[in-house]
């Protein structure tokens, strides 16, 4: 099993001898390793089985140290660094040639964030490098959260895991790019749209993708439990649903006539549904029931990432 371990130094060690560590970040736990190694990168690819046309997020600690991996910085997209970073926003770049094909997966543009996350900082400032660091679990199961969520998943196969407080935002980042002088959001994520839209005016959500991604996080199958999931109306699923020993997930009330009910939130906070949304998920598919069933949360603020990363967890290819 992995080592979990707060010495910055020791993570420092591993990632310069090519090695794999799992990172805190405010968003989720990443899998890290040198994002400009082409072989490191495909270690990435092979811990999380991750398809190799899925792109991945780079990360560093400043707007400078991203510049060299950049051919080119927009105006609106340094109106959302100034306005965001460090924070959970990720933004599209036209990559140059320090950056690896197989970090983008071949297209012309990488992805590149800097985490709001104290741990992640101090450890990114000592490196010359960025790191290449998606969500820390086998793909298309539930993201974690917590150092301990990654040891259960990927501990068998990477040596350290960089212990730091819990990631506070809960959902990964909201990944933006520009196209035609229009700013263009590819995924959802910890950071609500209309904060971004008064920073850089309307912007155009694209829908996510089930063939080859543009961007990050844009597959439909995506961020499931093992257990089948359904999203629809709890109670009249819970009926439908009698033979079955049946786990609930609610936005903050609780279901009679479930095994298990868990909510969201009791007071409507939609940052700490957020929070909770992936660690709730993994608790109900490590309990016993046979079924999970959600529901939508209201379609406002970091809403509209909650109900996006619950379709695609029900989504069934």
């Amino acid at each position: 099993m992995a080592e979990i371990n707060s010495d910055i130094n020791k993570a420092k060690s591993f990632l310069d001898d090519d090695k794999l560590i799992g990172l805190p970040t405010e968003t989720v736990y990443g899998l890290a390793g040198n994002g400009l190694k082409a072989e490191v990168v495909s270690k990435i690819f092979e811990v999380k089985n991750r398809p190799h046309f899925d792109p991945l997020i780079l990360h560093s600690y400043s707007i400078e140290a991203i510049k060299k991996y950049v051919k080119d910085i927009p105006e609106a997209a340094h109106k959302l660094m100034n306005a965001f970073w460090p924070g959970p926003i990720t933004i599209l770049l036209e990559r140059n040639h320090k950056v690896p094909d197989l970090t983008c997966s071949g297209l012309d543009r990488v992805a590149f964030r800097i985490p709001n996350h104290s741990k992640a900082l101090s450890l990114l400032k000592t490196l010359d490098y960025p790191l290449a660091a998606p969500s820390a679990n086998p793909f298309g199961y539930i993201s974690p959260t917590t150092s301990e969520h990654v040891q259960k998943q990927l501990g068998e196969k990477i040596p350290y895991i960089l212990e730091g407080e819990i990631s506070n935002i809960g959902i990964e980042s909201t990944i933006v790019g520009f196209e035609n002088g229009n700013t263009i959001i590819y995924r959802l994520g910890g950071l609500e749209v209309d904060e971004i839209k008064k920073v850089v005016g309307e912007v155009k959500i694209l829908p996510h993708s089930s063939s080859k991604p543009d961007a990050p996080g844009m597959l439909k199958s995506h961020y499931a439990p093992s257990k089948n999931i359904i999203l629809g109306d709890i109670n009249t699923l819970i009926q439908q649903k009698s033979d079955l020993k049946i786990g609930t997930l609610s936005f903050s009330k609780v279901y009679q006539g479930a095994d298990i009910s868990l909510v969201l939130t009791e007071t409507g906070d939609m940052h700490e549904a957020a929070q909770n949304l992936f660690s709730h998920l993994r608790k109900l598919d490590e309990s016993d029931v046979d079924l999970i069933i959600t529901e939508k949360v209201p379609n406002t603020g970091l809403g509209k990432a909650i109900n996006d990363r619950l379709q695609r967890a029900a989504v069934k290819e």
